[in-house]
């Protein structure tokens, strides 16, 4: 199980949680996922379109699973690399929703203190790497990462999340090999969401799945449901476990859909819209909703009374965030370069 400090659960959760740890997994999955989806549902829907957002807006709508499962895997000080559409992973490292709110609006209340309005946020006091826009290059800084806690001897790893479109730059690839030739605690998660930016699959890369390219560099892999959260979790498992026993980096293939444009600005018209319908099927949150009700884990009113919670709470954040000042002038190089 993870050692990460879990989120409380509300005072009406349902008592077969504190009795069966796969039951109170699923729930942790349900909470994270919704959270994330609401949130950006919130900045993408309302404050986007309402001209409160300083930067571009990027969902991972459809996606939360592959962030929630492997996540909860981490250990607190495990050092994680998300992109974009990993939002999960700020409120399961303990980031406060109105952070991520009034970093989106460049308020002073947010990550970069009014730098950026944008994702590109980091938070190194929890181990949280900002995201570099081109997504393959985070690898190698990655690796760089995974190669200091090699010499320090620590047993912790590296998450590091990129899209399918980042394992065809060559940075992703120079990154991996030299992770694989000095054997760095490196877990590397792909949320292959089927497009790069507007991109397909296959016209990106010859290779079926993304997965194909780890007998390269000799380090093994695995593809996965990205949309089960039970199923990326068990893989991110056995992957830490993998890096932690000093054997190098370990490939997890995601299969997923993005389930909106590249960004707000973008309307997805180059994707087939029955791709959109099939993949609605398996939304990862309906999916644990269900897995929920079906076990008799919960009951419709404790899913409702979860979601009343978390939207009464993100009400609380964008009211916060919305009263948090813009940064002052004087603060402008205050913390860009190291001691400043």
């Amino acid at each position: 199980m993870a050692a990460v400090k879990p989120a409380p659960l509300l005072p009406a959760e349902p008592k077969v949680l504190q009795t069966n740890p796969e039951a109170e997994l699923a729930w942790r999955f349900l909470h994270y996922m919704f959270l994330m989806r609401e949130v950006e549902e919130r900045i993408e829907k309302k404050l986007y379109r309402q001209g409160k957002i300083v930067g571009g807006v990027y969902s991972g709508r459809g996606q939360e699973a592959i962030s929630v499962g492997a996540g909860l895997t981490a250990e607190p000080e495990d050092v994680l690399f998300p992109c974009h559409r990993d939002l999960a992973l700020y409120f399961i490292r303990g980031v406060h929703p109105r952070e991520i709110f009034a970093q989106y609006m460049g308020r002073i209340g947010g990550l970069t203190r009014g730098k950026d309005g944008n994702m590109h946020m980091g938070d190194m006091r929890r181990r949280l790497v900002a995201i570099i826009s081109a997504i393959g290059a985070a690898v190698p800084v990655a690796a760089g990462a995974a190669l200091v806690l090699k010499y320090r001897g620590s047993r912790n790893v590296v998450y590091c999340f990129f899209g399918d479109g980042a394992t065809s730059r060559g940075d992703w690839h120079e990154g991996v090999n030299f992770a694989a030739v000095q054997k760095l605690p490196l877990v590397l998660i792909c949320n292959n969401n089927q497009y790069a930016y507007s991109t397909p699959l296959e016209l990106q890369m010859a290779c079926a799945h993304v997965a194909d390219r780890a007998p390269g560099y000799g380090i093994p892999a695995e593809i996965v449901d990205g949309n089960d959260p039970f199923a990326v979790y068990r893989a991110a498992s056995r992957a830490a476990a993998h890096a932690r026993q000093g054997l190098g980096p370990y490939l997890i293939e995601c299969k997923t859909f993005r389930m909106s444009g590249h960004a707000a600005h973008d309307a997805a018209e180059y994707v087939p819209k029955h791709l959109f319908e099939e993949w609605a099927a398996k939304d990862p949150i309906l999916r644990i909703e269900r897995l929920l009700l079906e076990r008799r884990w919960a009951e419709r009113k404790d899913l409702d009374l979860l979601y009343a919670s978390l939207r009464r709470e993100i009400d609380e954040a964008v009211q916060w965030a919305e009263n948090s000042p813009f940064p002052d002038p004087s603060e402008l190089t205050a913390n860009v370069y190291e001691g400043s």
